[in-house]
């Protein structure tokens, strides 16, 4: 198990998992916990590893304060949990790629020449791409990282709930970021649950899955 990690039991992991509506205010989560947490969340999939991801982490009572009002029906999870990560997705991701590509000829990972194709190939598509692609490109890649984010707080011992019900409209612009360029995705709220979440029911695969 990688360190913080409470279980690596797959069963406990993806079917214990609840959305929480209460946490217990008294637990907190170290800044270092959180980062090993979203490095290993960040172990997630993306379109050619551009990794379009970017959080913000409110875990400071001014700062949940000041998150509340826009959370609209949330408020409740927001002051009780131990932090909310502000999910973006960044419509300049593409200005990493020397960055992630570079890193990984240092690391033996990819030849030099593998890098220079990929970024002689990708980078004409990445400056000819409609803002509207785009978008549907990076909001796909934050939804993965959103989800694993999850279970692996989930094998840290801790709960979330995913919340679409805030001000996006306000969020970017509230925690000090640059509209045009941070899509916001969803809030993540992170903790103990103060008490078990509801059991839920899913729809039968017959129902949702076509076979062809």
């Amino acid at each position: 198990m990688n360190k913080g990690q409470k279980t690596n039991d797959f069963n406990e992991i993806v079917f214990g998992r609840k959305s929480i509506k209460q946490y217990d205010p008294s637990i907190t989560i170290s800044r270092q916990e959180m980062t090993d947490m979203i490095a290993e969340a960040t172990q997630a999939p993306s379109s050619v590893n551009m990794q379009p991801w970017r959080f913000v982490v409110i875990d400071s009572v001014e700062g949940k304060e000041a998150l509340a009002p826009l959370a609209r029906f949330n408020k409740d999870k927001v002051m009780s949990s131990s932090a909310v990560i502000a999910v973006f997705a960044d419509m300049n991701n593409f200005d990493y790629a020397e960055e992630i590509f570079g890193k990984a000829v240092e690391l033996g990972y990819m030849p030099e020449e593998t890098k220079q194709y990929q970024l002689n190939a990708f980078k004409p598509l990445y400056d000819n791409m409609s803002k509207s692609a785009m978008r549907e490109n990076i909001i796909l890649d934050a939804g993965l990282v959103s989800m694993q984010l999850m279970l692996v707080a989930r094998a840290h011992g801790y709960d979330t709930n995913p919340m679409g019900g805030y001000e996006k409209d306000q969020i970017t612009h509230a925690l000090g970021l640059d509209a045009d360029r941070y899509v916001p995705i969803m809030l993540i709220s992170i903790g103990k649950a103060a008490s078990e979440g509801f059991q839920t029911y899913r729809l039968p695969v017959e129902k949702i899955t076509t076979w062809k």
